[in-house]
């Protein structure tokens, strides 16, 4: 019982916070928002004891957060949760094409004639759905993650306008170094 409450309390979360992407005025609090709504979903999925699907689905939208505000200030030079935003545009458009797709959506929902099960489940549902996902590619998804982490260091870099190191010069044997800062080593 506790459960069901729990992930009917979840639901809500999910769908108020996901609305609240349309509402807020920046892009911080948007990218919160979304956040927050996957977290609540990612948390359903745990409910159901899919722990797999749920971890994933927690840490991909949480990174995907954090590598989104690093690129919004890198490429855009701005401060997202104080520049103004409306992630609306020509709402009367929005409104009709998004009751359109929900509609279109639901009728496939109801008018769908769903296959019976054959067979019963796995014992390890979980374990099943890893291997499914994950079992011919983990090199590649092992490739892609450390390609991912590279690109957002090499962004932070490429974002920064000196480094610790840019005092010493390029062969890093400037003596004393020439430091910006007063009161720095060397004066």
């Amino acid at each position: 019982m506790l459960t069901h409450v729990a992930f009917w309390v979840l639901a809500v979360v999910a769908v108020f916070a996901g609305a609240a992407v349309f509402v807020v005025d920046s892009m911080a609090r948007a990218s919160y928002s979304l956040a927050v709504s996957f977290v609540a979903v990612g948390l359903q999925v745990l409910l159901m004891q899919q722990n797999y699907v749920g971890v994933v689905t927690i840490l991909m939208m949480v990174m995907e957060m954090a590598v989104m505000a690093v690129y919004m200030v890198m490429f855009m030079g701005m401060n997202p949760a104080l520049m103004p935003m409306s992630m609306v545009h020509d709402n009367r458009q929005a409104l009709a094409v998004s009751i359109g797709v929900f509609v279109l959506l639901a009728a496939g929902v109801l008018l769908v004639p769903w296959p019976t099960r054959r067979g019963g489940p796995p014992i390890d549902a979980t374990a099943a759905l890893g291997d499914e996902l994950m079992g011919p590619k983990m090199l590649v998804m092992s490739a892609v993650g450390v390609v991912m982490a590279v690109t957002v260091v090499a962004g932070v870099v490429l974002a920064a306008h000196r480094t610790r190191y840019d005092r010493f010069g390029d062969d890093l044997r400037r003596r004393p170094p020439d430091d910006p800062q007063p009161g720095g080593v060397g004066r």
